[in-house]
């Protein structure tokens, strides 16, 4: 997979999927802000006012990570919960540490490919004689900034056992 070429939107920054495609990443507590979006049928109906207004609390409370990650965990067709990884602990938001084991595998496209790109997350777990314990989605870049870029990667995070 190629990185994105196109200028920087000023908004999401280009992402490199070289840096997070097929890795294995050990977290011990590490510092999220969690929030919860709600959904119908998976499309996400107030995520917009959720990463303002948390993005807001992380730059005043001079939080924010080198890394633009943001964990969806879609839960039901009516909600998701979102990580927003942080460097220390932000006043007025809900706080989460994540501990654990995870492969990662990048997909690039519309994400209708989601089913296939779960299934095929579950056969490069499996290929690692792995089981997952728990999926995670991390959406590279907003809408906007992936038409701009004409890429759409997310990235699977899967903890194993």
């Amino acid at each position: 997979m190629p990185e994105q070429k196109k200028q920087n939107t000023g908004c999401c920054k280009p992402f490199n999927p070289r840096k997070w495609d097929r890795k294995e990443i050990n977290w011990r507590k590490k510092l999220f802000l969690r929030d919860h979006v709600t959904s119908f049928f998976h499309i996400p109906l107030n995520m917009g006012s959720k990463i303002k207004k948390n993005c807001q609390l992380i730059e005043k409370a001079g939080a924010k990570a080198k890394t633009n990650l943001m964990l969806s965990d879609e839960k039901s067709a009516w909600g998701s919960d979102i990580y927003i990884d942080v460097v220390k602990e932000v006043s007025g938001a809900k706080m989460e540490r994540i501990t654990g084991k995870f492969l990662t595998h990048v997909f690039e496209g519309p994400y209708k490919q989601t089913p296939h790109w779960e299934k095929k997350m579950q056969e490069y777990v499996k290929s690692k004689n792995q089981k997952i314990k728990k999926m995670y989605f991390w959406y590279t870049t907003c809408p906007k900034c992936a038409k701009a870029y004409n890429k759409n990667y997310v990235v699977l995070f899967a903890k194993i056992h």
